[in-house]
């Protein structure tokens, strides 16, 4: 039921409904039933490697995005963008060197490589940390989601915690079902529908602030020019500061933001499942170098839409002032999507923030129930049959959605103890924790000819142990006041020294030497 507050006019609902109504007939048209539990993860290798970067773009783009990015511009500068830097060393990297062995060994989930290096165990202990990250990560995006949800079904820009957990509860159900209809085909092509819905508002929103902002483009630049930190720019590109204390520098590009990255596009089964649905290892290494092109304008399109609300809400404060946009950056734009527009375009463009809600949902739910199934599940019973696998595939499902709807109630109430915390940063912050031990190993196991069971299960757990320690997380969680964070180191420095860290740990462990012939067995 709608909230008395709700600001969707009869145009709006009609526009939203319609996007849901043609999101349930996409996934009629293109659902393929699955043949088996393979066909239901990667779909056999059919994919085109364009249609498969649209879906890994659309994946990793996530409502992070959508309200994370004009945060950073609306309450910083445009320093975010120097990441990119980082993100396509990051991505070739995958493209030439994780990407052919996923192929040589014809891996369903990436972990299965883990378990030829190291061993069952290691391969288990694998999938199982990129279960808690993936559940971190799609916790996170789930809550930012539900923001919104909640906005449009009880009316504010700020909801309160019943309405935020009402909304995700709604976007759990509905994502959950989606996934169950056809499995990663259907979600692929849905992914290429849904980006260009996304893409389409968003682009719809940028010309109406600017249209709406009564200065010509050179006194909208002047006024960024001065409107920085300290007096500085807002449209400072390149920060050179060595503080371990700032996020976004050139040092962290080329250090935590390429580790992450490395992470997120080769080591998490969420974006590197969809690689794996391509003919061979050259698509899927050109799906992958394709989607971060495509990314770049669209960050800084992101970034623009902030610096343009940001001068929209400055140049006369007192046209939101119910809604105190001025506080958050998240808050101004969904308070420009809600209430700065005529009737109808909010409608557009909330079903262009869902469209990128529900890729990123619908490929976690998918990626955590291939780990399930093909890491956990399948050595449990080597003799299942390909029907019984299926129908665990559908019940792991069910059951990683719920999994992440629980987590995004726990990510509300992490928030709302941290406020001071910007969204994109929150979202950084809590993603990096299983990260560090996961790509330590497969550093290990690619470039290294060390390692073994052992090492791998030591170097996961320290790389999580490591970071929760450099976050400091009691006092962060428990502190009063903005001073509970601003001694934490900077999650890219934590990403580092975490990685280090569990990559020499790994590689402490020596490889197995395979038994001379004819020696017995040991």
């Amino acid at each position: 039921m709608v909230g008395p507050g709700s600001p969707f006019h009869a145009a709006d609902w009609c526009i939203f409904a319609g996007y849901g109504l043609a999101l349930a007939l996409g996934g009629v048209l293109a659902r393929r039933r699955a043949r088996d539990a393979r066909d239901f993860f990667v779909g056999h290798g059919q994919m085109p490697s364009w249609a498969v970067a649209i879906s890994v773009l659309a994946s990793a783009l996530s409502v992070a995005s959508y309200l994370g990015v004009p945060e950073a511009a609306y309450s910083s500068d445009l320093t975010y963008l120097i990441s990119n830097v980082g993100t396509v060393i990051a991505v070739v990297i995958v493209a030439w060197f994780f990407i052919p062995r996923y192929y040589h060994f014809q891996v369903v989930t990436v972990y299965e490589l883990i378990g030829n290096r190291f061993g069952p165990r290691a391969k288990l202990a694998a999938s199982l940390t990129f279960l808690l990250g993936r559940m971190l990560a799609s916790g996170v995006r789930l809550f930012m989601a539900a923001i919104p949800a909640a906005a449009i079904l009880f009316g504010g820009a700020q909801a309160d915690l019943p309405s935020l957990i009402l909304g995700v509860a709604v976007l759990t159900v509905v994502a959950t079902l989606y996934t169950l209809s056809g499995g990663i085909t259907s979600i692929i092509w849905t992914d290429v529908v849904q980006l260009g819905v996304a893409m389409g508002a968003v682009l719809a929103v940028a010309v109406v602030i600017y249209c709406r902002i009564p200065l010509h483009l050179g006194a909208m630049v002047h006024l960024l020019t001065s409107a920085g930190d300290a007096g500085g720019s807002k449209l400072r590109v390149v920060n050179t500061s060595t503080d371990p204390h700032v996020v976004n520098t050139i040092w962290t590009a080329l250090s935590g933001y390429l580790l992450l990255n490395l992470a997120v596009y080769g080591t998490d089964q969420d974006l590197a499942q969809r690689m794996l649905t391509c003919k061979n290892a050259l698509a899927g290494g050109r799906s992958a170098l394709l989607s971060i092109v495509m990314n770049l304008p669209i960050t800084l399109l992101f970034m623009c839409i902030g610096l343009l609300l940001y001068v929209f809400y400055h140049l006369d404060p007192q046209q939101s002032h119910v809604h105190h946009p001025l506080q958050s950056g998240e808050h101004a734009f969904i308070s420009f999507i809600l209430y700065e527009q005529p009737p109808g375009m909010a409608g557009l463009l909330m079903a262009g923030l869902f469209a990128i809600a529900f890729t990123s949902l619908l490929s976690a739910i998918n990626a955590m129930a291939a780990a399930l199934v093909n890491d956990c599940y399948r050595p449990l019973r080597p003799g299942v049959s390909a029907g019984q696998l299926l129908r665990a595939s559908r019940l792991a499902v069910v059951a990683s959605g719920l999994v992440i709807g629980l987590v995004a109630v726990g990510c509300i109430f992490w928030q709302h103890a941290t406020p001071q915390i910007p969204l994109l940063d929150f979202a950084f912050t809590v993603v990096v924790v299983p990260y560090c031990g996961m790509l330590g190993i497969f550093l290990t196991a690619i470039f290294t000819t060390r390692g073994n069971g052992l090492s791998a299960c030591l170097a996961l757990a320290a790389g999580m142990v490591s970071i929760l320690i450099l976050q400091r997380l009691p006092f962060t969680l428990h502190a009063d006041g903005p001073q509970a964070v601003s001694h934490a180191l900077a999650w890219p420095w934590q990403m580092v020294v975490g990685t280090s860290i569990s990559t020499a740990i790994c590689c402490c462990g020596r490889r197995p030497r395979p038994p001379m012939p004819g020696s017995p067995p040991s």
